[in-house]
């Protein structure tokens, strides 16, 4: 038996959740909305359906946004469970845990980040809705386009995940690392893939992936040890630790677009380097990550930066012996 759990947020500083639900959605080319949510334009409700923090099992939640705050409803909680974790998990997945007026004051600082700021008003990163879903996800997209691999994930989420009602919408969830290794296949996915998918479940198991680690450990460390598990490489060690676990203030290199849109922006005449983004992001203290998002999300929206050359595609390299460069933006 299952019974509906209810939470509000209130956030700190400025917060859209339409901006959310766009989040990722109007780059080109597109990439994934990090939450795998749903954004109904009609009644401005954003539907989510993810595996808990625990790995125990799945919840959907079904947010709205009015002047008191972020108002959540969950599905699929037993009666007595408590509601805290699911509402700790989702203020994390839509940066709500952040201090939106610290962030402001990044902009004060950096003209360029303040007009951003204005043209994007209450946009957060949006993030995966944990490690251990980035780490799939990271998996499944392996030498794979968008629509092919969100269909993959669509399927393998209804067989051998959970399907929930969110606010009178079905939606299917990742398998809990449990539910993928009691699989004697994966649906979809070829024999590689459900290798790397299952080494990715027993990680998940041992710890591996757990948020708060993630978060506040060292970084070169953090993600030395997440390339540790087999399908897990450089690329997308970077993409679990800057997109799911809640970091602040890492340093944002590597993201083509990025460098781009930092060498238009503060007149560099080509792409930032990395010596390039570690001074300019100094004035980004303590929001480097955020303020890294939210240039790769809405910089475009100013018009000194809608013209930024866009970097070319990554090119897959065959035969790989290592999992390749996922076919999506690090940051966004």
């Amino acid at each position: 038996m299952t019974t509906e759990h209810t939470f509000s947020i209130s956030p700190r500083g400025a917060f859209s959740l339409v901006e959310a639900g766009a989040f990722g959605r109007a780059a080109e080319p597109a990439g994934d909305w990090p939450g795998g949510g749903t954004l109904d334009p009609a009644d401005g409700t954003l539907r989510l359906a993810f595996c808990r923090d625990d790995l125990g099992g799945q919840v959907g939640v079904a947010l709205t946004a009015d002047a008191a705050g972020v108002h959540g409803t969950v599905s699929g909680l037993d009666p007595g469970d408590p509601v805290d974790p699911v509402r700790d998990q989702v203020a994390r997945l839509l940066s709500l845990d952040g201090d939106g007026v610290a962030f402001a004051e990044v902009g004060e600082r950096d003209p360029l980040i303040g007009r951003v700021q204005a043209a994007a008003p209450g946009l957060r990163p949006v993030l995966f809705a944990s490690p251990y879903e980035a780490a799939v996800w990271s998996v499944i997209t392996q030498r794979w386009g968008r629509g092919q691999a969100l269909r993959a994930r669509e399927r393998v989420s209804r067989e051998l995940g959970r399907v929930v009602e969110v606010a009178g919408v079905e939606m299917a969830a990742l398998p809990t690392p449990t539910q993928l290794l009691a699989a004697e296949r994966i649906p979809g996915m070829p024999e590689i893939k459900q290798q790397r998918l299952r080494a990715v479940a027993r990680a998940a198991q041992e710890g591996l992936f757990d948020a708060t680690a993630i978060r506040e450990g060292d970084p070169t460390e953090v993600r030395a040890r997440l390339r540790t598990v087999p399908g897990i490489g450089e690329f997308a060690a970077s993409l679990i630790h800057l997109r799911a676990s809640g970091v602040q203030d890492a340093l944002v290199d590597g993201e083509p677009r990025l460098a781009a849109l930092v060498g238009a922006g503060y007149g560099l005449r080509r792409p930032a380097d990395a010596t390039d983004l570690a001074r300019i992001a100094e004035a980004w203290r303590p929001f480097r990550t955020w303020t890294a998002v939210l240039i790769r999300a809405a910089g475009r929206r100013l018009p000194e930066l809608a013209t930024a050359p866009e970097p070319l595609p990554r090119v897959a390299r065959r035969p790989p012996r290592r999992p390749d460069p996922e076919p999506l933006a690090l940051i966004s």
